[in-house]
């Protein structure tokens, strides 16, 4: 494998955490951090945002033969930045602005001028909110959990 096909995987991978952090993300708390970090929020509209449904799939058993789940609303945007780069995004949900700020960070996060800026400001606030709300979730699992034993009665 090349070294320059080993970076655009890197390069890739990278991208697809940083869409999942804001796909997942609050639309509020996103909102909040794109302010406090005083990014562009201009950008052409390419497309949308724009919200539909998409067929969620499932397999029987969990690896068998596929079949259709049910149907979640989406909502998706394209964007154009001044300097030419194109952001795209998806979010569960109907949240308009939550897809255009996310595709927009998309764009810049693309420019490597951009990329750090987005990623301290926004990316890595995103991913310690969701750590610490992960964390608080299984604490409160493990709460309720209830461990069983079994009594050995001595009969044989």
């Amino acid at each position: 494998m090349s070294v320059e096909s080993r970076e655009e995987k890197q390069i890739a991978s990278a991208r697809q955490a940083a869409m999942a952090a804001l796909a997942q993300a609050d639309s509020d708390e996103l909102e909040r951090l794109w302010d406090e970090a005083s990014l562009t929020r201009e950008a052409e509209a390419v497309r949308g945002p724009e919200t539909g449904l998409v067929m969620l799939r499932g397999r029987v058993g969990g690896g068998g033969a596929p079949f259709n789940f049910g149907e979640a609303t989406v909502t998706r945007a394209t964007v154009r930045l001044p300097g030419g780069a194109i952001g795209h995004s998806y979010a569960l949900g109907r949240d308009r602005k939550k897809a255009r700020l996310a595709a927009i960070a998309d764009a810049l996060w693309q420019d490597p001028a951009q990329r750090a800026a987005v990623e301290a400001n926004v990316l890595e606030p995103l991913r310690a909110a969701s750590a610490a709300a992960d964390a608080r979730r299984r604490a409160e699992t493990a709460a309720t959990k209830v461990d069983f034993f079994t009594l050995v009665r001595g009969e044989d």
